[in-house]
This record gives C-alpha cells, structure tokens and sequence, in this order.
C-alpha cells in the first residue's frame, strides 16, 4: 500500500511505453454515493492513479471549475474530510488504483494530524497533495506520513527558483506535480513556450516521475506536454465531463497518454 502502490502503478505505465494520466474528480460531487462507481470507472478506462480533491471553504488552488464542483460536493450534504475517508474505508478491498488525496492543511490540523494519517492508511489513500503546505512547514506532517508510509506529492511551480525546484524535486515523493500555468487551475488554450524546458528539467532533477497539470483540458494537450515528461494530471476538464455525464471525453482524454 502507500507509497509502493504508487510507485508500481506508475512503473508499470512507463515500462509498457505509455504516459501516466491522472484524472482529479470532486469527492462528493453527484453525491458521495457515487463514488465508488466513479473510481470505478476511471480505473477501467485506464487512469494511472486518481486525485481525489476534498471539497473546502477556500480553496486557493482551485479554478472556477473545480471551486463550483466544491460548492456542489458541500451543497448535497454530509460531504467532509472525514465523511469521504469512510466512504474510501468501505470500498477499499473493492478499489485497485492507487488514490491521491488534493486536500489543504487547515481541514488536516482540524483533524489533527496523526488521526488523520491513521485515517489515510485504514481508508488506503497512498498519497497526499497539500497545496498550501510550504516547504519550511512539512515538518508538521511529514514523520507522521512516513511512518503510515503515504506519500507526499509536492507542487513544482513555474515561477519558483531553481534552488527551491531542486529541494523540491530532491522531497517529492510518488511523482513531482509540474505546475504548468501561473495562477489556479482551469482549462486553457496554449501553455508557455519554454514549457518543454522547464519540464525536461525537471525530469533531470527528480528521482520520481515528473506529471504536467493545471490547463490540461484536450488531448492534444496530453500528448504535446507528454513528449517532455511522464504524464498528466487533468482536473477541470474531467470534473465537468462527469458533472455532464460524457464521459466518452473522458476516455478520448486517458486514450490520448497512451502511445
């Protein structure tokens, strides 16, 4: 489980020649019912890994998209950090792919810490993404992921400098998250032209694989970013196909990473 899990999922998809694709869904939107039948399907249709986004009151890397995917989760009622981990616990010897959970810190304090990491192990979340966690801070949380043996995912941004990417290349765990956009998520028309660059340089400097996300919204999206490194994350895009149930652009979106 944990981190092994995750590094075999991913493993296995480089190995065969292919990139990884992780789709980031809202825990809770349509309902925390439909959950385990969105993990499902996700898993059926080819996704690496899923980010399992926790809905909260202020969300500050969360585009429009996912901020109303949110509001939707929390509208329906008994959707909590704790309320999806349960839910997580229940299907857990049913789920074969690995789980990310996309929280932030102040739902994991209110928590506290090492309940909430137990939690993540009963439930079988393997990793952990906390966006607003900085480096200097981890200290708070990472003894107690290691010894429950969950990953802590770190976010590489764009306009960080190359001391920090390197620090943070050198600590991520599972894979290194490229943050491909300056500002929140959200799909987008291009990316910056020196992304090639700045990804091929992060896959010098990581031990782990390196996944492009923020603004991944098309497959053409997928395949031109998976040229420079080991996947994608895809997040907007994903939530509203399942809000709209077409799910066909979803498979058209995971098909797309495999070469």
């Amino acid at each position: 489980m944990g981190k092994a899990k995750l590094d075999q999922a991913f493993r296995e998809v480089l190995e065969r020649g292919d990139k990884a694709f992780v789709p980031y869904i809202m825990a809770g939107d349509g309902g925390l019912d439909q959950l385990d039948e969105q993990l499902t399907f996700l898993a059926e249709a080819g996704a690496t890994v899923v980010e399992l986004g926790i809905a909260f009151s202020d969300p500050v890397a969360d585009g429009p998209t996912i901020q109303e995917a949110g509001l939707r989760a929390l509208a329906n009622g008994g959707v909590s950090l704790r309320a999806v981990l349960e839910k997580l616990k229940e299907n857990k010897d049913r789920r074969t792919i690995p789980i990310v959970l996309m929280t932030y810190i102040n739902p994991i304090h209110t928590y506290g810490v090492e309940a909430f990491a137990e939690s993540c192990k009963e439930a079988g979340v393997d990793g952990l993404i906390i966006p607003d966690l900085p480096l200097e801070e981890e200290g708070i949380i990472v003894p107690t992921l290691q010894k429950n043996e969950i990953a802590l995912i770190r976010l590489a941004a764009l306009t960080s400098t190359e001391e920090r990417i390197t620090e943070i290349a050198k600590r991520t765990e599972g894979f290194l998250y490229a943050v491909t956009v300056t500002g929140t998520t959200g799909a987008r028309a291009s990316f910056q032209e020196n992304l090639g660059t700045y990804l091929a340089s992060l896959k010098e400097k990581s031990n782990v694989p390196v996944l492009a996300g923020f603004g991944v919204s098309t497959p053409n999206h997928v395949r031109s970013l998976t040229e420079h490194c080991d996947g994608v994350i895809v997040g907007s895009k994903i939530v509203d196909a399942l809000h709209k149930g077409d799910r066909n652009i979803i498979k058209e979106l995971i098909a797309s990473a495999r070469q």
